[in-house]
């Protein structure tokens, strides 16, 4: 049976790797007889816009062409309206950089996708939504914030166009500052606020980010929780001794770290703060993040 999906393609993601294998990768699905038509972004936040106005005109199957940050852009153009109308499917070619939510599946990345395309792969997965002072987003990855996040803001800050050399000067830059702060919230609802400081705090939907970086590894997409990682205030050298504990999961062991599976988070912060979405990074007053159980349904 033809599946048919409109495929938002970024050819800029991945610093132009996506513009340079996108034509090759959907001529591999139309051979499989995969429907296509076609939506090529051009500016930052058309994704969203792409998907906004063709769920209204009835779509219901889309492909995200590039990288993490097009599947972000796509699921907020999705939702909130999909929350009251027909649970959408979102299939992926990673042709970006990250692709860290497809890790949860394969390590085979644009093989193990376009075959989950071919053979009508499906699953169920939950989305997070995270309402903050000027509005609502919606994720399916994770959210950070502290450590992963400063790194992050000023890698796009300050060294965006040097590729990995910018994500090491970025680590270097905040290891030699080291915030460790509080961010106040309350999990399932309880009636203290923790306020203790941190390394980094993570709300997640799915195990890895940054590529491989294994931050969750107890996240499962489709069990209506958030898994809450907390890496307590540990210093320099305890930082990059346990660095490789990030990689396969093992960091969550560190006598300075926690996990907790919630259904909700209220933040009670004095005032916005970096935070790093699905590979975006944004200034944000966070409130509350709640789940949408299996609001979305995926190829992978």
């Amino acid at each position: 049976m033809s599946q048919r999906f409109l495929a938002v393609v970024n050819r800029a993601a991945g610093g132009g790797r996506c513009g340079k294998l996108v034509d090759e990768a959907l001529g591999r699905l139309r051979a499989g007889g995969i429907e296509l038509e076609l939506a090529e972004t051009s500016r930052p936040g058309h994704a969203t816009e792409i998907a906004r106005e063709a769920y209204g005109r009835g779509w219901r199957n889309f492909l995200a062409v590039g990288g993490d940050g097009t599947s972000y852009e796509i699921i907020n153009g999705l939702f909130p309206q999909a929350e009251c109308g027909e649970r959408p499917t979102l299939a992926f070619l990673p042709l970006g950089t990250g692709n860290s939510f497809l890790r949860d599946f394969s390590e085979r990345g644009l093989e193990h996708a376009t075959q989950a395309l071919l053979t009508g792969k499906r699953h169920p997965c939950d989305v997070l939504r995270l309402t903050h002072r000027e509005g609502v987003l919606h994720y399916i990855n994770l959210l950070s914030m502290g450590f992963a996040a400063d790194v992050a803001t000023v890698r796009i800050r300050r060294f965006k166009n040097m590729g990995e050399l910018g994500y090491l000067l970025a680590l270097f830059v905040c290891l030699a500052r080291l915030d460790r702060r509080a961010f106040p919230l309350r999990v399932n609802g309880d009636g203290t606020a923790d306020r203790r400081r941190c390394l980094f705090l993570t709300f997640n939907n799915s195990k890895f980010t940054g590529g491989k970086m294994m931050i969750a590894p107890n996240a499962e997409i489709a069990d209506g929780l958030i898994e809450y990682v907390r890496w307590g205030p540990i210093g320099r050298l305890g930082l990059l001794r346990n660095l490789p504990g990030l990689y396969d999961g093992t960091h969550i062991k560190h006598r300075l770290a926690e996990r907790h599976p919630a259904t909700r988070i209220d933040f009670q912060l004095d005032a916005p703060v970096d935070v790093m979405v699905d590979g975006e990074v944004l200034r944000l007053h966070c409130q509350k993040l709640e789940v949408l159980p299996g609001a979305l349904e995926i190829a992978a």
